[in-house]
């Protein structure tokens, strides 16, 4: 099967790309730049551009790539650029493969819990409403910019991935170092739900969306069981074995982070994978302590 991949370098595209090929998946990894060498697959994010080889008779693409929305202080022009990348970059893709002669029967994009928004305790689902704010408005418009491949007849599933457990990057990793120092403590109240997922999982789950043509739209993948932020400071304090005195109020973390502190840290989302488990899914690390202690000690 061949499947070709936007953000193969990233966090989880770089993890994805040599599981695949474990898996007998022919991985062509879509080089973002202009398409002006035939003989080097790549798109381009801004005008949906792909040389053509590449793609057309790919039996699924999936498609990771876009700024990284916890990537720095949410400033205009940051914000801005997470809209173009993860809006604009999806439906030029989605256009371009609607435009070839041998389309790919699946399209997988890479979304975010962020669709919900601020949810406090209430449960939500794959068909739950949208949150409000920047970060719920760009997972609609994200969501929807696959449109054109839908329309083509393509499937198309949306992975809304919640909080990825990995010491390579994310928010895990930005909170190993003073976690590992004993400076960690809770964000703001604590009380606020944290959706989270192994990278180990989060992988398994583009398999099953390659391999299950059932499942189409919008797909959560968390982890069943969804933490507030004080169980999982104490868990990873104890999994770490080092004391988690020091809580960051709320204010203080507004002050660091802006907008993205409300919409990120202190938002609370308390998530469900239902399509997942109703079509057979697995979780290989379905509880927190023991996704922390293989992810930690790998």
């Amino acid at each position: 099967m061949r499947v070709a991949m936007t953000g193969a370098t990233g966090l989880v595209g770089s993890s994805l790309v040599p599981l695949l090929e474990s898996n007998g998946y022919q991985v062509t990894p879509l080089r973002r730049g202009p398409c002006d060498d035939s003989t080097t697959p790549s798109w381009n994010p801004l005008n949906g551009d792909l040389s053509g080889a590449a793609v057309d008779g790919a039996d699924a693409v999936i498609h990771l790539a876009g700024e990284n929305i916890a990537g720095g202080r949410w400033t205009k022009a940051r914000k801005a650029r997470i809209r173009d990348s993860r809006v604009d970059g999806t439906r030029h893709l989605s256009e371009a493969l609607a435009r070839l002669e041998r389309p790919p029967k699946t399209l997988i994009v890479a979304s975010a819990v962020g669709f919900y928004g601020d949810r406090g305790e209430e449960c939500v689902h794959e068909q739950s409403s949208a949150g409000t704010g920047f970060l719920p408005e760009v997972c609609q418009a994200w969501e929807a910019a696959a449109e054109p491949a839908k329309s083509r007849g393509i499937r198309v599933v949306q992975l809304r991935i919640g909080i990825v457990l990995t010491p390579a990057g994310g928010a895990l990793g930005k909170m190993l170092l003073p976690f590992k120092l004993g400076l960690g403590g809770v964000l703001g109240s604590g009380q606020q739900y944290m959706s989270w997922v192994a990278l180990d999982d989060v992988l398994s789950s583009v398999l099953h969306a390659l391999g299950t043509e059932s499942l189409t739209g919008p797909v959560n993948v968390v982890a069943p069981h969804a933490v507030t932020n004080k169980e999982f400071t104490k868990t990873l304090g104890r999994v770490l074995r080092r004391p988690t005195f020091f809580p960051v109020p709320g204010f203080a973390a507004r002050i660091l982070f802006g907008e993205m502190a409300d919409a990120l840290l202190l938002a609370s989302t308390y998530v469900e994978p239902r399509r997942l488990q109703s079509t057979g899914f697995v979780f290989g690390y379905p509880a927190l302590e023991p996704a922390l202690k293989h992810v930690i000690s790998n």
